[in-house]
């Protein structure tokens, strides 16, 4: 059983909206943020399955949309293309750091326990988590990320240039269809930002437990990438294969049920979760 509730924060001049599911037990409870990726959202295949599926085992789970989701909740297409264009990594990674921050205070303050949180993110989501995690004064107790990406920038220098002539970088959403672009202050970021945006070199700072969790027939990020973040992390770390696993572990949206790679990929999490953020006996101040 778990107690859902939505909320919405306001971050430098935008509006965050997510979720919290937590259990029904009365106290605080350890909190795990989960962070969508590139072209998700907040409420796409496995992320609601996900959060109920922790708060049934005793965290409090916090999803959220990234703003340069450009959706609003209840959204099943990019209602705000604008916002989509312009999302930076850098801004990114400042909205996860806003959101941690306010979890057990202005985000589940009756049920989510500050001081024990965990991160878990998805590609493009798992890289921010990593940044977050990997942050100076973290105190992330816990992270998990699921096939993420060891670079953002995906993309050879001809596409970079031809990204940099036009003014703008066209991606299509193969789910829906829609067509979306991607503006010039998104390479610029990149760019300007190469050293603070290094997914290597946050994984080797990071201090959190971390476990990688990979497809190895990920079609859109190579299991290679993982073995690569293995490679250079600092202990403790740990590579979890997923066997038969694609990009999304067998789930589309709409979510019918759980596959098999999925469930290796939630059961893993969990234990992970367990051993590094035990849910038992919530505290205050523990």
């Amino acid at each position: 059983m778990r107690n859902e509730k939505s909320f919405s924060i306001e971050f430098d001049g935008r509006v965050l909206h997510g979720v919290s599911s937590a259990p029904l037990a009365p106290g605080r409870h350890p909190a795990v943020v989960i962070c969508h990726g590139f072209k998700g959202f907040m409420e796409w295949g496995f992320f609601p399955f996900l959060a109920r599926l922790l708060a049934e085992r005793g965290f409090c789970a916090v999803r959220f949309n990234f703003s340069g989701s450009g959706m609003q909740p209840g959204d099943e297409l990019v209602t705000d293309p604008e916002a989509f264009r312009g999302a930076t990594f850098s801004q990114d990674l400042r909205e996860l750091r806003a959101i941690l921050g306010a979890v057990g205070k202005s985000i589940a303050a009756d049920c989510a326990n500050p001081h024990r949180i965990a991160l878990v993110g998805h590609s493009r989501g798992a890289g921010t988590a990593l940044l977050a995690a990997a942050d100076e004064n973290s105190s992330i107790k816990a992270l998990i990320t699921w096939a993420a990406v060891s670079s953002f920038d995906r993309l050879s220098a001809r596409e970079r240039d031809g990204w940099r002539q036009s003014g703008e970088l066209e991606v299509v959403n193969t789910r829906t269809g829609q067509a979306l672009t991607i503006g010039p202050d998104v390479l610029t970021d990149l760019e300007t930002h190469a050293s603070e945006l290094d997914l290597f070199a946050a994984a080797r700072r990071r201090s959190a437990p971390w476990l990688i969790v990979h497809g190895r027939d990920d079609e859109t990020v190579s299991f290679s990438e993982a073995e690569h973040l293995r490679a250079v992390a600092s202990e403790p770390t740990d590579l979890c294969p997923i066997e038969g696993g694609d990009h999304t572990f067998g789930a589309r949206h709409p979510f019918v049920g759980p596959t098999v790679p999925l469930t290796a990929a939630m059961n893993a999490t969990q234990i992970w979760l367990r051993r590094y953020l035990s849910p038992s006996g919530p505290s205050e101040s523990d």
